[in-house]
C-alpha cells in the first residue's frame, strides 16, 4: 500500500505544476517554452519621469517600456513598387492587410511602397496615437509636472505614428530606429506637403513633419560617455543632418557612414518627448531600484544634520517622492549647503525665491532635494553626492556631469540641457552642484 502511494504524490504534484506552468506560458510576453525567460531587446524610458507617470502607469500609457521577443515575428520588409497616376488608385493598390508606405508626389501621381512579412524581425510603433498598431503611447512632456491635468492643455507636436522600432529576432538582437509608423490600416501616408524623394536607386524616402531625431553617445552609455551628433532619421532609416527647423521643407545632407542601428544610451527625439534606449546589455549593468534605496538608507544612515536647527535630515522613500517631508533635506543652489527648511534669510526683495546661506552667506535659490529613482538614466552605481540645478534631482556625480552636457531638443529649433529626472532646463554655469552635508555632532 505505501508503495502505491508515493507515485500518485508525484503524479498530485506534477498535476499542481502543469497548471502553474500553463499560468505562465499565457503571461504576454513569454515565448512558447515556459522554461525560458522572454528575450528582452532593451527598453525605452521617457525623460522627464522620475520611475513612473505623474498618475500612475496604465497600460501602453508609461514612463519605461520593454520590448520582449514577440511569441510570433510581426516585422515588415519593402517589397514591390507600385507608381499609380491618382490618389485613388494608390488607394486601391494599399489593401487593408498588407502594410504599405504611400508617397503622393503631386495630385497626378503617388508611389505606393509595399511590405511583405519579415519572419526575421520584430516590430513596436511608438507614437501619441491609442489606436492598436501603437505599442507604447507617449504624451508630451511638461517640465516638472505633477499631474497628467498639467499636460492635456498643451497643443500636441508628437506624432500620432511617430516612429517603428524593428528588432533582428536573432543575436544580437539588433535594433534600429525608423520615422513613421503604420497605422491602423497598416499604411504610412506621407502627404504633399512632406519632405520626400526619390534616391539613387530607385527607391523612395522622406522625413515626417515634425521629424524623428537620434543622437548616439559617444562611448556608449558609461561614465566616460560624451555628447553625439543629433541626426535625423528617414522613413526609410537614412540618416541625415538636421533641418534648419523642425518642419522645414528642405531635408538635411545625408550621413553616408553614420546608421539607424540603436546603441546603449541613444536618445530619440520625437518633438515633445524624448527616450532613452537602454540595451538588456546596458541596463544589466545599471544600479537596480534594490541599489538606490540602499544608498538612500546609507546616507540616512549616517545621519546628516541641519547645520542651523540641528535636526537629523533623511531622504523619504522612494515611493513618496512628489511630497515635502519635514525631515526632507534642502540645499541652497549656489554653494551647495545642505540644511532642513527654516525661514531664516528670507530676502523681502528678492521676491521670496533667493535665500542667504547662513553658512556662508552665499544667496540663491533654496530647494527641497529629491532622489533621482529612474535608475535607467544612471551612467554609474556611484553614491548620490550631487544635484541638478534648479530642480535639486540627487544622484551620482558622473551622472550630473553627463547629462548637464547632453543638448536636447526644445520646441522647433532649440536645443538646451535638462535634468533627465523631471525635464527642467539646467541653470547656473554646470548645471548641476555638488552636495555638502554636515554629520551629527555627537
Amino acid at each position: 500500500n505505501n508503495e502505491k502511494s508515493v507515485p500518485q504524490l508525484l503524479i498530485r504534484d506534477l498535476k499542481l505544476e502543469k497548471s502553474s506552468l500553463a499560468k505562465l506560458m499565457f503571461s504576454p510576453d513569454q515565448e512558447n517554452h515556459p522554461s525560458k525567460a522572454p528575450v528582452k531587446y532593451g527598453e525605452l524610458i521617457v525623460l522627464g519621469y522620475n520611475g513612473s507617470l505623474p498618475n500612475g502607469d496604465r497600460g501602453r500609457r508609461k514612463s519605461r517600456f520593454a520590448l520582449f521577443k514577440r511569441p510570433k515575428a510581426n516585422g515588415v520588409k519593402p517589397s514591390t513598387v507600385h507608381i499609380a497616376c491618382t490618389p485613388q488608385a494608390a488607394k486601391a493598390i494599399s489593401n487593408k492587410d498588407q502594410h504599405s508606405i504611400s508617397y503622393t508626389l503631386s495630385r497626378a501621381q503617388t508611389v505606393v511602397v509595399e511590405y511583405t512579412h519579415d519572419s526575421n524581425t520584430d516590430m513596436f510603433q511608438i507614437g501619441r496615437s491609442t489606436e492598436s498598431p501603437i505599442d507604447f503611447v507617449v504624451t508630451d512632456t511638461v517640465p516638472g509636472s505633477q499631474s497628467n491635468s498639467d499636460t492635456q492643455s498643451v497643443q500636441s507636436t508628437i506624432s500620432r505614428f511617430a516612429c517603428r522600432i524593428i528588432c533582428e529576432r536573432n543575436p544580437p538582437f539588433t535594433a534600429r530606429i525608423y520615422a513613421a509608423g503604420f497605422d491602423s490600416s497598416k499604411n504610412i501616408f506621407l502627404g504633399e506637403k512632406a519632405a520626400k524623394w526619390k534616391t539613387s536607386d530607385g527607391q523612395m524616402d522622406g522625413l515626417t513633419t515634425n521629424g524623428v531625431l537620434v543622437m548616439h553617445p559617444r562611448n556608449g552609455f558609461t561614465e566616460d560617455s560624451k555628447p553625439g551628433v543629433w541626426r535625423e532619421i528617414s522613413v526609410c532609416g537614412n540618416v541625415f543632418s538636421l533641418r534648419e527647423t523642425r518642419s522645414a521643407q528642405q531635408r538635411g545632407k545625408m550621413v553616408e557612414n553614420e546608421t539607424n542601428q540603436l546603441q546603449d544610451g541613444s536618445l530619440i527625439d520625437l518633438c515633445g518627448a524624448t527616450l532613452l534606449w537602454r540595451t538588456a546589455e546596458g541596463l544589466s549593468r545599471t544600479p537596480t531600484v534594490k541599489h538606490l534605496e540602499a544608498l538612500r538608507q546609507e546616507i540616512n544612515a549616517a545621519r546628516p544634520q541641519c547645520p542651523v536647527g540641528f535636526n537629523t535630515l533623511a531622504f523619504p522613500s522612494m515611493k513618496r517622492k512628489d511630497v515635502v517631508d519635514e525631515k526632507q533635506p534642502w540645499v541652497y543652489l549656489n554653494c551647495g549647503h545642505v540644511h532642513g527648511y527654516h525661514n531664516w534669510g528670507n530676502k523681502e526683495e528678492r521676491d521670496g525665491k533667493d535665500r542667504e546661506c547662513p553658512m556662508c552667506r552665499s544667496v540663491g535659490p533654496y530647494v527641497p532635494l529629491w532622489l533621482g529613482c529612474e535608475a535607467g538614466f544612471y551612467v554609474d552605481a556611484g553614491p548620490p553626492t550631487h544635484a541638478f540645478s534648479p530642480c535639486g534631482h540627487v544622484c551620482s556625480e558622473k551622472t550630473t556631469a553627463y547629462w548637464s552636457q547632453i543638448p536636447l531638443p526644445h520646441g522647433t529649433h532649440t536645443f538646451h540641457a535638462a535634468c533627465p529626472f523631471c525635464a527642467h532646463q539646467l541653470a547656473g554655469e554646470q548645471g548641476y552642484i555638488r552636495l555638502i552635508f554636515q554629520g551629527p555632532l555627537d
